[in-house]
């Protein structure tokens, strides 16, 4: 993969682009706090990304404060992807270099403009200082992992229509906001990247999509999608597509049946 044009000449401060790191310092000594943890930017247009290792190898990592991308991992002819953003932790370089048994592909897919800051060196001797912005960053890495889990049980579920059901009200819980007629994901991703993101093809996550949309659980918007109705409980409260529809086409598995167990409970929209 080619390396895209990066501005890596301007600098941010960290506390200004993250929130929850500000809300980690105690008022009286934020702004003081803010002054002296100016990290530099990486800025990536949409497109492919190297995430090469000569951004900041010895350092914490690079620090989404702006912007989405995509991350996959190929195995066979199979594809997983991690969808990540603003405040998220990254460390593209780390383990690409390792033998696996399995050989596997990676790459990373930039799909909004993207700043990230550097966590270099320099700055995390600056944060060795303010234990609580450490507890923040381990929390995120955290994060990530448990993000990856929940993605796993979506993924298991049978039905391609339930898997992209309950994708889309796992990434409102983060990207969504509440609307008088719904819950707003103003995210857009192609059904290609939806496709690897719940481990179908393409073809029939789009006929996936078409039948949640027929079944008023989801309306389109200008960009992303409008959530319709309350977010899916026990899989049995899910209302079957017509068997007939089945037969034709209409949504069909790509696994084998494999657990139903309930993923999830309604999210909690109201941190935003």
């Amino acid at each position: 993969m080619t390396a895209l044009n990066r501005d890596v000449s301007n600098r941010c401060h960290l506390l200004h682009e993250d929130s929850e790191l500000a809300e980690a310092i105690a008022p009286a000594k934020r702004q003081r706090v803010a002054d002296e943890l100016v990290a530099r930017t990486i800025c990536l247009p949409p497109g492919d990304w190297s995430g090469e290792r000569s951004e900041s190898t010895r350092g914490i990592g690079l620090l989404v404060t702006q912007g989405l991308l995509v991350r996959s991992v190929g195995i066979g002819e199979v594809c997983g992807a991690e969808l990540l953003g603003a405040g998220d932790l990254l460390r593209p370089w780390q383990g690409e270099d390792a033998m696996a048994t399995l050989f596997q592909r990676t790459g990373w897919r930039v799909l909004e403009p993207t700043v990230m800051a550097v966590l270099d060196r320099h700055l995390a001797i600056r944060l060795v200082g303010y234990p609580e912005l450490m507890e923040q960053l381990v929390g995120r890495a955290l994060a990530r992992s448990r993000n990856l889990a929940a993605n796993m049980a979506i993924v298991h579920q049978a039905r391609v229509d339930v898997r992209l059901h309950m994708l889309l009200w796992h990434l409102a819980d983060r990207w969504g906001y509440v609307r008088p007629d719904g819950v707003a994901l103003p995210v857009h991703l192609t059904h290609a990247v939806l496709a690897d993101l719940v481990a179908a093809r393409r073809p029939t996550v789009t006929r996936a999509l078409s039948e949640l949309t027929a079944r008023g659980l989801l309306a389109t918007m200008a960009k992303g999608w409008l959530l319709l109705g309350q977010p899916p409980g026990d899989l049995g409260e899910i209302t079957l597509p017509d068997p007939l529809q089945m037969h034709s086409g209409a949504c069909p598995d790509d696994t084998p049946a494999m657990n139903r167990r309930s993923l999830a409970t309604e999210p909690d929209l109201s941190r935003r």
